[in-house]
């Protein structure tokens, strides 16, 4: 990168020097032929009053030669310094009414710079010829050529000096920042090593790199806390898998260890259905919610009754809540058309269903409400649980997050229910609401819209 800048720096110098030379030397050579023909100007005035004189042309002046020509290019008079030299009439020069200019080389005289006058004297068309050595001005050329020749590395080296410096002290603030961040991205992958501030410094927020520090932080802070759900997550679905996995290696090691009866091989076999459907029903959860976690969550959009399928919930629900002699009131608008994916509304249901009677106290009761107002349908489940924390409840959709205390078992939904729940939902373009008070009991309303053409398909 250096040497690229270095190489743009010096043919950008290079091109402006070139300028400033050639720029020079057309004003030196204005300068001279503005010079000629100040001093033409007078001895053509002289020669057009006094034409009968000849005595400009006995003149013996030290680098001035001077020549008279007609109109035909014939020399009429010279000057006395030119002797047996001759400057050279061009057939340009006669045709012209304005001075012109134009640079001869004589082997005797040197270089010179040639003016020439055209003027009248009555019906006659004369010209003056005025030469003059350019050797002055070519040593003023040469001298601030070599001028430039002498400045030219010196301000490369400036340049590159002032450059080296002003980009080291402006990168400085990105290196410190990336060192800063790549300590970040360590301690990401390695919580065990140890970062003094885990942000980034942001000096001065409104600028560029405040700016884009401030950017980093609010990444570095989104990876970190996905991180940390994805530790958290792994170690809840480890330990909701070992108990299930334990149990099967149990019971198979026990039915192993010696022979037993028909009716020990069926309890067994009925123990390791059961653990069996429960780590299915964890496994099917977790590909719920990572096909929703990537935004591929298919829903079906089939005509169907909301009504109909939450009445069949409600009846699947039925042994759960008879075992614990909970009723479930149902106050069920009829005939609402909706457009949904029927598993996934029966799951939805269920979910709140399952949770109601898991968290209600035998001999209670949990209500069940549909109903359709202003382009939406809300159902509600109410029960007469224990109720939820106010601290727990900003964390209840979150996966394998328990508000219930350890002596409440969830295996049913493996602690993934409302998560699950809430990506349903969401992919439906509704909401979920929740009310609770501790030992009251909890209500979740769902909110869905009845023209469901958003539906994620």
């Amino acid at each position: 990168m250096m040497l690229l800048f270095a190489a743009v720096v010096s043919v950008l110098l290079g091109s402006s020097y070139f300028l400033i030379y050639s720029i020079f030397v057309r004003d030196a050579t204005r300068e001279l032929d503005h010079r000629l023909v100040d001093t033409a100007n007078p001895i053509v005035a002289d020669l057009v009053s006094n034409p009968s004189e000849q005595d400009v042309f006995m003149l013996d002046l030290p680098n001035q030669y001077l020549e008279l020509a007609d109109a035909k290019g014939q020399i009429l008079q010279y000057s006395k310094n030119l002797g047996t030299h001759r400057i050279p009439v061009r057939a340009e020069d006669l045709s012209s009414q304005s001075p012109t200019f134009y640079t001869d080389e004589d082997k005797l005289l040197g270089r010179m710079r040639v003016t020439t006058i055209p003027f009248v004297v009555g019906r006659t068309s004369l010209y003056l010829l005025l030469a003059v050595p350019t050797r002055d001005t070519e040593q003023m050329v040469v001298s601030f050529r070599r001028m430039l020749l002498t400045l030219f590395p010196l301000s490369l080296a400036v340049t590159a000096i002032v450059a080296a410096w002003f980009a080291g002290k402006s990168l400085r603030p990105i290196v410190g920042l990336t060192e800063h961040a790549v300590q970040l991205t360590e301690s990401l992958t390695k919580p065990s090593k140890s970062v003094v501030s885990k942000t980034l410094p942001v000096s001065n927020p409104r600028d560029e790199l405040g700016r884009l520090s401030s950017t980093i932080n609010i990444l570095f802070m989104q990876v970190n806390s996905a991180l940390a759900q994805l530790r958290q997550f792994v170690s809840d679905a480890s330990h909701e898998l070992r108990t299930p996995l334990a149990i099967l290696r149990g019971e198979a090691e026990l039915v192993l260890s010696q022979e037993r009866n028909p009716q020990e091989y069926q309890a067994a076999l009925r123990i390791i259905e059961s653990e069996l459907v429960k780590l299915s029903r964890i496994v099917e959860a977790l590909f719920t919610l990572s096909m929703a976690d990537a935004g591929q969550l298919r829903l079906a959009k089939d005509p169907l009754h909301l009504d109909d399928v939450l009445e069949e919930a409600c009846e699947m629900a039925l042994p759960l809540a008879r075992a614990k002699s909970i009723a479930i009131l149902r106050e069920i608008q009829q005939g609402i058309p909706y457009e949904g994916d029927e598993v996934f509304l029966r799951q939805l249901f269920l979910i709140f269903l399952d949770n109601a009677v898991k968290y209600s106290a035998q001999h209670t009761a949990i209500r069940v409400g549909l109903e359709r107002n202003d382009g939406r349908v809300r159902i509600a489940f109410q029960d007469q649980g224990i109720g939820i924390s106010n601290e727990h409840i900003p964390h209840i959709y979150e996966r394998f997050y328990r508000a219930a205390g350890p002596e409440t078992s969830e295996a049913r939904s493996g602690g993934l229910g409302l998560a699950i729940a809430q990506a349903i939902v969401r992919a439906q373009r509704g909401t979920i609401e929740c009310t609770t008070q501790v030992g009251k009991g909890t209500s979740f309303n769902i909110v869905l819209p009845l023209k469901n053409d958003s539906i994620q398909a």
